[in-house]
């Protein structure tokens, strides 16, 4: 009898142990809890990384997470098709955050955060609405803003200022290039065609889409017809196909004036300035929250308030762009905060 209860509690003790190593295995990966190994994860979009643009500024923010102990993983897509299982792929490895980078995969992470409700998701120029899983994260710009800026720039120097460098002229046109028409592309757009024209009514502003975000050869022959007509500057707003439009510039001798990112590495001596949108410092807050525990979902609007918008330096051409420029898009930035410019989101607030 003693020997029977003796194995009876062999055989509870070995019950306990093994419900609690698969309790174990049941952790939340949104939680930092046991002082482990943070992950924050992203799947970029087909563009990948090295398009010098938002899918290499969201992987900027996950490094710069490694200073509150995230290790930074990425993979890239290739197709479309690999959007899901590479997002949900990330969380079934341990990742605590996942981050989907463009508006083309919207649909692919709020199926991967359905599918994973222990995993914290985020969208760069995603939003949410109603019905959305409480674990997703959508990260939106007010990217008219940066647009507006980049056009009082482009709009004086194309004919104002001219004469300040010799890779201008003086047909007063300018244009854009676009990648596919998503919202995103289309503030940037009206923004600045808005802000060409808020300073230089009379400038022709060309634009031109692309349909594409990977496809360099039709970014250059889209901005290469642009300078045929007469164009000294070229923005853009089309991903990886927007560095074939800076390519163009380069090789026709006028501007160019990037997008996302500060883009003058690409071009030092070609790209005037850059629409930015601060990608890497809103994945930085987001990583914040995570490790903090104020990880919230819904939408996160960044703009001119937050110091989130606006455009880069002028860089190597600091000394080429007037002070009267300068002093202008500061005008304009502080008019914007003081709510005193309204700036078109859309083609039809436009009237195009």
């Amino acid at each position: 009898m003693k020997k029977n209860f003796q194995m009876l509690a062999i055989g509870i003790a070995l019950f306990l142990s093994v419900g609690m190593v698969f309790a174990g295995g049941q952790q939340d990966n949104a939680a930092a809890g046991d002082g482990g190994q943070l992950i924050a994860a992203m799947a970029t979009d087909v563009g990948g990384l090295g398009d010098k643009s938002f899918n290499d500024g969201a992987y900027e923010g996950l490094k710069r997470g490694e200073a509150l102990g995230f290790e930074a993983r990425v993979v890239e897509s290739k197709q479309q098709t690999d959007y899901v299982p590479n997002l949900a792929g990330l969380a079934e490895d341990g990742a605590n955050i996942v981050f989907a980078v463009g508006y083309l995969m919207e649909q692919a992470v709020k199926e991967a955060a359905v599918q994973n409700p222990n995993t914290y998701f985020a969208g760069i120029d995603i939003g949410t609405s109603e019905g959305d899983p409480e674990n997703f994260l959508g990260i939106l710009y007010k990217e008219q803003e940066s647009g507006y800026l980049a056009g009082v720039v482009a709009g004086l120097m194309t004919k104002q200022y001219a004469s300040a460098s010799p890779k201008l002229n003086d047909k007063n046109v300018v244009g854009v290039v676009l990648g596919m028409f998503i919202p995103a592309v289309e503030k940037y757009e009206v923004g600045f065609i808005q802000g060409v024209k808020s300073v230089n009514p009379d400038c022709k502003v060309l634009s031109v889409t692309t349909g594409s975000f990977v496809d360099q050869a039709k970014g250059k022959e889209a901005a290469l017809a642009m300078i045929d007509q007469g164009a000294d500057i070229v923005f853009h707003a089309a991903g990886l196909t927007g560095l074939g439009a800076i390519q163009a510039a380069k090789e026709r001798g006028v501007l160019a004036i990037g997008v996302d990112v500060d883009q003058s590495s690409v071009a030092p001596d070609t790209v005037l300035t850059s629409a930015v949108k601060k990608i890497p410092e809103s994945v930085y807050i987001a990583l914040e929250e995570v490790k903090d525990g104020t990880f919230k979902g819904g939408t996160k609007v960044f703009g001119i308030e937050e110091d989130a918008t606006g455009i880069s330096p002028f860089n190597q051409f600091n000394d080429v762009v007037p002070q009267e420029v300068k002093d202008a898009v500061a005008k304009a930035i502080a008019d914007m905060k003081a709510g005193k410019v309204k700036i078109a989101t859309t083609r039809a607030e436009l009237g195009l």
